[in-house]
């Protein structure tokens, strides 16, 4: 059975924009065979965050656009339909979406970036950690040849 993510919106923004670690979890999780999870707000969200100008003239040093960039995202990320959580879980209300998709994709791992999501540590049983949380969690999987614990 695969191992299934959900990376909020600035992980994939960094994987996608920046590289660096979250590039890395990204390619080799899906070398790895692990499925990344999205829903259409959180793609949305995605969409609008690589048109911002800061984020489009780094693409753009890059050769890509913000377009080619985001279609790229939706060729690796499944969709997911959520439903909305009853009242706000996180601090920052617009960060249940991350937790909606999460419990939409039965995910085994939410990665993110966001204090408002990391203060939580976990989601009804979905740890929620850093992306160089997750990199450890690639390299003890691909040391045991298993699927990582959940825990």
């Amino acid at each position: 059975m695969a191992f299934k993510v959900v990376a909020d919106s600035n992980v994939l923004v960094s994987a996608f924009v920046w590289r660096g670690n979250p590039r890395r979890l990204l390619d080799d999780g899906l070398a790895a065979g692990w499925q990344f999870y999205s829903s259409e707000l959180l793609l949305a969200e995605l969409e609008r965050v690589l048109s911002y100008p800061r984020i489009a003239t780094a693409i753009a040093r890059q050769r890509q656009t913000p377009s080619a960039l985001f279609e790229l995202a939706q060729g690796v990320l499944r969709p997911v339909n959520t439903t909305p959580l009853v009242g706000p879980v996180c601090r920052d209300p617009d960060d249940d979406e991350v937790l909606a998709c999460a419990m939409a994709a039965k995910a085994d791992l939410i990665v993110s970036g966001d204090a408002d999501l990391l203060i939580l540590g976990q989601y009804q049983g979905i740890p929620i950690i850093t992306t160089a949380q997750a990199l450890v969690r690639q390299q003890e999987e691909q040391g045991r040849g298993t699927r990582p614990n959940a825990t």
